[in-house]
């Protein structure tokens, strides 16, 4: 009759197989941190990243949207809403409205802008920051301001057909990147109308052609 031998495993040789076993689960672990997660993070974001092109001829705009926000589109009355759901909250969204220049003036008052500028200071309006600078050749405006969690970025545009106001909300998560997605988006926004008019700088005449 054959006995069957039990093979039989010591605590320190039990104790050092777990070790070993660990240490390895470890260092795979900690590979995958250092190796794999940066590139893996920053094609994600990359991605993220990719201006989308956008167009609608019943607000005069068109523009590229980034990947991260160009979700779901909603239009509505004078304007339109393009967002994508987050998961554990709220996602990013962009909000934009067009109206008819009644004066087809192309540029904003010098009132308005200014009110602009101040408001984050009489209304203690926390991470407030304000950009004249034109967007795509238009007179504009750009206002970033926090909202709860998140952030919320205005473009103001103006040409002699159209006033267009663009709205980005971050949401509460990934703000970094969303705030990234929403100016990126933003700045490329393009309103339809007649050329604005260079301005002259201040002490230059300017000189129209004399008909021989």
């Amino acid at each position: 009759m054959i006995r069957r031998m039990k093979l039989k495993i010591s605590p320190q040789l039990a104790f050092g197989l777990g070790v070993l076993i660990v240490g390895g689960a470890w260092l795979s672990f900690e590979y995958v941190l250092a190796k794999w997660y940066p590139r893996y993070n920053l094609a994600r974001q990359e991605a993220a990243m990719n201006l989308l092109p956008y167009q609608n001829g019943r607000l005069g705009i068109q523009m590229e949207v980034a990947a991260c926000i160009y979700g779901k589109v909603q239009d509505f009355p004078g304007g339109v809403k393009i967002y994508r759901s987050g998961l554990m909250s709220a996602g990013p969204t962009l909000t934009i409205t067009s109206e008819a220049n009644p004066g087809q003036s192309d540029q904003f008052s010098p009132q308005l802008l200014a009110r602009w500028e101040t408001r984050g200071d009489y209304r203690d309006i926390p991470e407030y920051r304000f950009d004249p600078s034109p967007i795509e050749g238009r007179n504009a405006a750009m206002i970033w301001q926090g909202q709860g969690p998140g952030m919320l970025i205005t473009a103001h545009i103006i040409s002699p057909a159209y006033i267009v106001r663009a709205d980005c909300s971050t949401g509460g998560s990934n703000v970094s990147l969303y705030a990234q997605a929403c100016e990126a988006s933003l700045r490329t926004l393009l309103v339809a109308g007649p050329p604005t008019q260079a301005k002259t700088p201040p002490g230059v005449l300017k000189l129209e052609p004399v008909g021989r």
